[in-house]
C-alpha cells in the first residue's frame, strides 16, 4: 500500500510517499520489550518482585513474538530477515562502505541482531524461571550465567541501536521514527 500526503512542504517540494512496514504488534511488542527489559534490569538486585514480574512479561512477549515471526505480515516473518552468513558478511562490508543498499524491512544485520536479541532474552528469562525452582534456587551457576546473558542482552541493545543510527544516517531515514509510525519511505 502507497500512500501520497497531498500537503506540500517547503519550497513547493512534494513529501515522499511512505509504505507500512511495522504493524502494529511489531511496533508494540519492541517498545514494550525495552521498558520490560529496563525494568527488569534495574531492578535486578533491589525489587525482586517487580523483576519477576518484568521477566515474565519479557517472556510472554518473547513467545508472542516468535509466533508472530510464523505467522504475522510479511515484514514481521523470519523467512524475510534471516539471510545466509555470506549475505550478512557482505552487507557489513557495504555498510563500512558506505554503500549498503537500503531495505524496506529488516536489513541482514537487522535481522541477525533480532535473532540474537531473541535468543539472549529467552536465555536470560529461562534462566530467571530456573532461579524460582526448588532445583536452582541459590544456584551460583544458573545466577552468574543469568546475569551473563542478561549484561550480554545489554551489549547487544547497544549494538542494535548504533545499527540504527548508522542506516538511518546511511539512507537518511528516521528508523525510530518508522517504528513509531509504522511507515518507511517508500523509494529512494
Amino acid at each position: 500500500m502507497r500512500t501520497v500526503s497531498n500537503t506540500i512542504g517547503a519550497g513547493g517540494a512534494m513529501p515522499p510517499a511512505t509504505v507500512k512496514v511495522w504493524d502494529p504488534f511489531v511496533r508494540i511488542f519492541h517498545w514494550s520489550l525495552v521498558a520490560c527489559f529496563v525494568i527488569a534490569y534495574a531492578t535486578g538486585d533491589e525489587i525482586e518482585r517487580v523483576h519477576v514480574a518484568a521477566g515474565y512479561a519479557i517472556g510472554g512477549l518473547l513467545a508472542a513474538r516468535i509466533v508472530w515471526g510464523f505467522f504475522g505480515p510479511r515484514h514481521a516473518r523470519f523467512s524475510s530477515f534471516i539471510r545466509p552468513p555470506r549475505e550478512v558478511f557482505a552487507y557489513l562490508r557495504d555498510v563500512a562502505l558506505l554503500r549498503a543498499p537500503r531495505y524496506i524491512g529488516h536489513n541482514p544485520a537487522g535481522g541477525v541482531m533480532i535473532i540474537a536479541l531473541l535468543v539472549a532474552l529467552a536465555g536470560t528469562c529461562g534462566t530467571g524461571y530456573m532461579m524460582t525452582t526448588d532445583a536452582y534456587r541459590g544456584s551460583k551457576l544458573v545466577e552468574h550465567i543469568h546475569e551473563f546473558l542478561a549484561n550480554m542482552t545489554v551489549g547487544l541493545v547497544v549494538a542494535h541501536v548504533l545499527g540504527v543510527l548508522i542506516a538511518s544516517f546511511e539512507h537518511r531515514e528516521n528508523l525510530v521514527a518508522s517504528m513509531i509510525s509504522g511507515r518507511k519511505r517508500a523509494a529512494d
